[in-house]
């Protein structure tokens, strides 16, 4: 990593990319009427993918950037299990036919949260409501300290087929400033139950940038981990942003690393997990050369969407429960954030949408552009522009921080195509950031670029 271009470019507050435009910029102007009709309004060919959020926890992990709560009653758990029941089956009424459904993810929260038989019946729900194909992949995000016997048997009979295991990080002086202590051994048991029950598709989520961490202490859970043999891992960088999260005030300040410091810990993490034989994917993935992901990645298909990098080919995403998004071919939709306002939605009889965003013909432009760069760290802007019935050098003309990254050896130029340099492959958010129309630096709405 050249430690000038992260000192120039790394302490800057640009957006993940996983949606263009990005979340800040939806709007209450796209309400439930609209989300009823793009739904009506889907092709009858279209395939789609389903994302469910269940904003619920045991306890609060005080890094946490999710919409989730603390909830000790179980009947809460239950009522919302019941509302994306009811969620679901409108959708799907909406849509007026079962379409096809390729992916499922489970996020949160912890959706292991849920009652095995809850979970089961979720999952009959969404068979009846959509045509599930039988090579879909179903994947859902697990806390490894509460993860339970009886729940690994209800994934598998409903078909659960991937799991994400969150880690972070197993130093417990990390654990303890974090508010997460997790031992290795519970997460061995949880890897081998998974496996047991034939859940093979594995991933760790690995957070650097944390209070007290060091390179060696980063180190110590990648070796960790790899004794644990996943199928990929997902490597994120902390986003300390208090002011939005209230609970991250409980981490202290004075033990974050500094930047310097949280850039060598991102090197060193992947300079291991390739030195493993993993081949790093887009920005913070890694994947075993045979999986499907790096699969995608060699062949250009990878794609991605509010889940990080994804093998899923869909153009419909449809979201379910509080702060869920959706994406459709005419634009984004979000559901109420809070659980109480999301419930009475449902319960009133409508749509649960919050609030939108409706794509105009240069979003897609830009989005295709970004999303190419995000996942292969390039873009051939003639192509792309062609299909848009554009010109690249309008596209080019339009994106006056281009020409910083290109003097700066960040970017090359060759014609009209643009290729991320290899040892500045850390900074792609900022080279996508170049085509972003919305982007407004002065708002610190975002994590910092490294």
């Amino acid at each position: 990593m050249r430690t000038d271009l992260a000192a120039s470019y790394g302490e800057e507050r640009l957006p993940r990319y996983t949606s263009y435009p990005t979340a800040p910029h939806f709007s209450a102007a796209i309400g439930a009427d609209t989300y009823a009709r793009w739904l009506a309004e889907l092709p009858s060919n279209v395939s789609a993918s389903l994302y469910l959020h269940v904003p619920f926890c045991r306890e609060m992990c005080w890094y946490c950037g999710c919409h989730t709560q603390i909830v000790r009653r179980d009947g809460l758990i239950a009522a919302y299990q019941r509302t994306l029941r009811s969620e679901i089956a409108r959708v799907a009424d909406t849509i007026g036919r079962r379409i096809k459904v390729e992916h499922i993810h489970f996020g949160g929260g912890t959706p292991t949260i849920m009652a095995p038989d809850a979970f089961a019946e979720l999952m009959a729900e969404m068979r009846h409501a959509f045509f599930v194909l039988p090579s879909a992949e179903i994947a859902v995000e697990i806390d490894p300290r509460t993860l339970t016997a009886e729940m690994v048997e209800a994934m598998r009979l409903s078909g659960v087929n991937r799991a994400s295991l969150g880690v972070q990080s197993f130093d417990p002086v990390v654990q303890r400033a974090i508010n997460r202590v997790q031992s290795y051994e519970q997460t061995a048991s949880v890897v081998d139950m998974l496996r047991q029950a034939g859940i093979q598709g594995l991933n760790f989520d690995l957070i650097y940038g944390l209070p007290h961490q060091t390179i060696a202490s980063c180190l110590d859970t990648v070796r960790r981990s790899l004794a644990l043999a996943p199928a990929r891992f997902s490597v994120f960088g902390y986003a300390h942003v208090p002011d939005f999260k209230k609970h991250q005030r409980m981490i202290n300040e004075s033990h974050l690393p500094d930047g310097p410091a949280r850039h060598d810990q991102a090197c060193a993490i992947a300079n291991a997990l390739k030195e493993a034989g993993y081949v790093q994917i887009g920005l913070d993935h890694f994947a075993r050369p045979d999986d499907a992901m790096a699969v995608a990645f060699e062949q250009g298909t990878l794609r991605r969407n509010f889940q990080g990098y994804t093998t899923d080919q869909s153009e419909v995403l449809l979201g379910f429960g509080a702060s869920a998004i959706g994406h459709l071919p005419q634009g984004y939709v979000q559901n109420e954030v809070q659980i109480g306002a999301y419930q009475h939605s449902i319960a009133d009889g409508r749509l649960a949408t919050a609030k939108g965003y409706r794509l105009t013909e240069d979003d897609r432009l830009r989005a295709d552009i970004i999303e190419r760069i995000m996942c292969e760290f390039g873009a051939d802007l003639a192509d792309i522009c062609a299909r848009h019935g554009t010109e690249p050098e309008a596209m080019l003309q339009s994106a006056p921080r281009l020409k910083s990254l290109i003097s700066d050896g960040v970017v090359r130029l060759d014609g009209s195509h643009i290729a991320v340099a290899n040892d500045s492959r850390f900074l792609v958010r900022s080279v996508a950031a170049a085509f972003d129309a919305h982007l407004d630096p002065g708002k610190q709405l975002h994590s910092r670029a490294v």
